[in-house]
């Protein structure tokens, strides 16, 4: 069996850790440095960095932000939000990022995914695919960028099958229905992303509870459970979260 990893992801607006509902709303969740310690003490497998604002605002990823989390954690480091240049990869990566993740930019520029992969490598290439359920799409799912804010009319586990083939090395689903709400993970979506790609996929997007996440491994066929919410209000552990899928069957990351 697979070993599943857990990765809290750190939103970010204006220097703080920050989390809403259905991708608003947001409410402060704190220091990003304390936190990013916090987690891996409390044994992360993996951390993720989302510049919340950074394409909406038409701007770069704070690189200030990336480097003083870096400097405190050595488990692997995921870091989204206006990235849409081979530039912008390369400066992440150097400011500290094992991996770099794109979303808006990989749709309107395709080719930025191919020569990223081939540049730095799969493995450190994720694309995040946000997406809404929109029967009028073949799998029920329409993909938006923009931090959610906008539809492209473009069916999401179509785009994920593309990704792949272009050379992304880990896939990274976010529901907007359900982001935020800890009502559980879309399993639906996660399903359908992970069953249609042969790449690691993140599960993200809703978890509240700990059946939550073993429900993303067992019905959502996740490699990575990614949480914000009920780790940042410290409803869950990670600690506990490990201890509940070891004790339902579950190969967990040392």
């Amino acid at each position: 069996m697979k070993a599943v990893r857990i990765m809290p992801c750190l939103d970010m607006k204006a220097g703080r850790v920050v989390k809403g509902v259905n991708f608003v709303d947001l409410r402060d969740a704190g220091d990003p440095v304390e936190n990013a310690a916090f987690y891996q003490e409390e044994g992360a497998d993996e951390l993720a960095i989302l510049d919340i604002a950074a394409t909406v605002e038409n701007r770069k990823t704070r690189l200030d932000w990336v480097r003083a989390v870096a400097a405190v954690i050595d488990i692997p480091l995921t870091v989204g939000g206006g990235i849409g240049s081979l530039e912008d990869v390369d400066m992440v990566l150097a400011a500290g990022a094992d991996k770099a993740s794109m979303s808006s930019a990989a749709v309107t520029s395709p080719q930025l995914v191919e020569q990223a992969a081939k540049r730095f490598g799969a493995e450190r290439i994720t694309v995040a695919i946000d997406a809404r359920r929109n029967p009028v799409m073949a799998s029920g799912f329409e993909l938006v960028v923009a931090g959610g804010t906008r539809p492209v009319g473009r069916d999401a586990i179509d785009w994920a099958r593309q990704c792949e083939s272009m050379g992304a090395g880990v896939i990274l689903p976010t529901s907007m229905d359900g982001d935020g709400t800890r009502t559980g993970y879309d399993l639906e979506y996660i399903r359908a992303v992970a069953d249609a790609v042969g790449v690691p996929v993140v599960a993200s997007g809703g978890a509240g509870t700990l059946e939550h996440f073993l429900q993303a491994v067992t019905e959502g066929h996740a490699d990575v459970l990614l949480a914000a919410s009920v780790f940042h209000f410290r409803t869950l552990s990670i600690r506990q979260v490990k201890d509940y899928l070891r004790a339902n069957g579950i190969a967990i990351r040392a």
